[in-house]
């Protein structure tokens, strides 16, 4: 085999790797965790959720968040929601959200993002704790 034979099945070998980690990527490669968990009870609570790609530990910027829910249900009160609407992300693989918290307790943050590249939608959810 020549070297340059050789380099080409290295490069084509290298590629297909690279394809196949890319595709086989999906949800159980994403967390989302509360940058604050401990926030202020009433209108215009601040909700932050940091985006993170586990295998690199990296923030992921740019999902698009085209669903989420703001609940009581890890205090047994799901029926409780809160308004709630996303701000601009302003640092890298953060979400926030201006939130309207009507008593103190523990708040689930439920969301539902897609991200560029994958083909499944990423589902997650936030437990933060209001406090007076």
């Amino acid at each position: 085999m020549t070297t340059r034979l050789r380099l080409y099945a290295a490069l084509f070998g290298l590629a297909t790797t690279t394809w196949h980690a890319q595709v086989n990527a999906g949800v159980a490669d994403y967390r989302f965790e509360p940058v604050v968990a401990e926030v202020n009870n009433g209108d215009g609570a601040t909700l932050a959720v940091r985006l993170v790609h586990v295998p690199t530990g990296q923030p992921v910027p740019g999902a698009i968040v085209f669903r989420s829910r703001l609940d009581m249900s890890p205090d047994d009160m799901a029926a409780m929601t809160a308004k709630h609407e996303p701000l601009p992300e302003t640092e890298l693989g953060i979400y926030r959200f201006k939130a309207n918290l009507t008593m103190a307790g523990r708040w689930a943050l439920k969301l539902m993002i897609r991200i560029q590249g994958e083909a499944e939608t990423i589902t997650g959810n936030v437990i933060f704790n209001a406090k007076e």
